[in-house]
């Protein structure tokens, strides 16, 4: 049985670098970053346009008809997701850090961008459903939204990296959920915005074919650390002691 997968990979990274070079979408993203007025939405919006695009060529080039037996066995599977998906995550990690030093620099803040490691175990939940499904027709959906969602999962682990990193430096960040689309009833309930560490559990989740986002914009504000605070009421109250007795 002859090998698909490298002819089938070549295919799909020669078209998704095709309709990336050609998406206005892509193109009006870097024409903010390069004039200084991209944000975290401006980064969503990148990441579902990669996300789409990817999810596309998937559509249009892996069909039961060049998958032997109809079927998608783990090793196809395994050796285009990994690296096609892979590349997904580099290109948006790439473009939400260029972005997060952006924000750092016009809120004053010396902190470099900080970037997280790719969520592997997505990728493998993927193609784990593909190669179990013994029609791969009954299960192509997987190469659909889910492809999006987790283009739009990078981005959410990049704002989590950096408002870690910044509430561990003393910042006060806060992260705001906005709706997306024909929001439901569920994402109305957790939209809004919240110092980090109160927000709902499930402010990051999205339901099949969510587009709400999560934004965040770096502030200078530091919180108040306790600890010296008590420090300096103990120093105030006993200045004031002095202060009776020479009196």
């Amino acid at each position: 049985m002859d090998d698909i997968v490298p002819s089938l990979l070549e295919k799909i990274q020669s078209d998704f670098t095709a309709q990336s070079l050609a998406s206005n979408k892509l193109k009006t993203a870097l024409k903010s970053l390069k004039s200084r007025k991209a944000d975290y939405l401006t980064v969503n919006d990148f990441a579902i346009e990669v996300g789409s695009i990817l999810s596309s060529v998937f559509g249009d080039n892996i069909t039961a008809d060049v998958l032997p037996d109809g079927r998608m066995y783990y090793n196809i599977a395994e050796r285009i997701l990994n690296p096609a998906m892979t590349n997904n995550f580099s290109l948006i990690s790439d473009f939400s850090s260029e972005v997060q030093v952006l924000l750092n620099e016009s809120a004053g803040i010396n902190i470099r961008a900080q970037t997280p490691d790719i969520n592997q175990s997505r990728i493998d939940g993927i193609i784990d459903r593909l190669a179990d499904a013994e029609d791969f027709e009954a299960i192509k959906w997987i190469l659909d939204d889910p492809i999006i969602n987790f283009c739009q999962s990078v981005v959410d682990d990049v704002v989590k990296a950096n408002a870690d990193f910044h509430y561990d430096a003393g910042l006060k960040p806060v992260i705001t959920r906005r709706l997306g689309g024909d929001a439901c009833a569920w994402c109305r309930n957790l939209a809004g915005s919240y110092e980090y560490h109160s927000e709902p559990d499930d402010i990051y989740r999205r339901h099949e074919r969510c587009r709400c986002t999560v934004d965040y914009k770096p502030d200078k504000k530091k919180r108040q650390n306790v600890l010296t605070k008590v420090i300096r009421d103990v120093t105030e109250i006993e200045r004031r002691k002095t202060l009776n007795l020479r009196e």
